[in-house]
């Protein structure tokens, strides 16, 4: 990979990663309901799971839903199930330390496999590995996977760090719920292009 293309993917990772999008929408609502040490975990499940997600499209699992259709149908369903159930829970979400659920923080695996049914970390994958490997080998998916990484980790943190600066702000019961309601209104809002989804 040359210098050039590299300055490239780094752009691309950043804009990618830092825009709005499912992960972010959920750190933002994590970093208001449970502060930024606590989504430390959610954080890093993103970035790992990201990157093997990369790094796997790049060997060619993507191709399993070219040859097997009703597999990215089964991904979509459980892509609308899961973000469905993701957003009632944020809606749904008490304040911090009001002791009416026991609502937690996603955890690293539970971040790391929500990739997988996150349209934007296809999008994300598959236009990192189609643009930016021009000589396909397990390590140029490696380098690709590994600049994502770096960028992506930095760049979502900044989402979990605007939650937590909010968390004051949001400390009137009416003004988190009206955000946490927000935050699922959004979720639910980026499932649209896990209908137009082509592989």
């Amino acid at each position: 990979m040359t210098f050039d293309l590299f300055l490239a993917l780094l752009g691309f990772a950043f804009v990618t990663s830092v825009t709005p999008g499912p992960n972010n929408m959920m750190l933002l609502a994590s970093g208001v309901n449970f502060g930024f040490r606590r989504t430390v975990p959610h954080m890093l499940g993103i970035s790992v799971g990201h990157s093997v997600m990369v790094f796997l499209v790049g060997l060619g699992i993507a191709g399993l839903f070219k040859a097997w259709p009703p597999a990215l149908s089964g991904l979509k369903v459980a892509s609308v199930g899961y973000m469905l159930w993701l957003a009632w829970k944020i809606a749904r979400a008490d304040a911090p330390g009001d002791g009416r659920t026991r609502a937690r923080p996603m955890t690293f695996l539970q971040a790391a496999a929500f990739q997988w049914v996150n349209p934007k970390a296809w999008a994300m994958a598959l236009g990192a590995v189609a643009a930016y490997v021009t000589s396909p080998s397990v390590g140029a998916y490696l380098a690709v996977a590994a600049t994502f990484s770096l960028v992506n980790l930095p760049s979502v943190s900044l989402w979990a760090a605007a939650g937590q600066g909010l968390r004051l702000w949001l400390e009137a019961p009416a003004r988190l719920r009206a955000f946490n309601w927000t935050m699922a209104t959004l979720l639910i809002a980026s499932l649209y292009p896990v209908v137009t989804m082509e592989l």
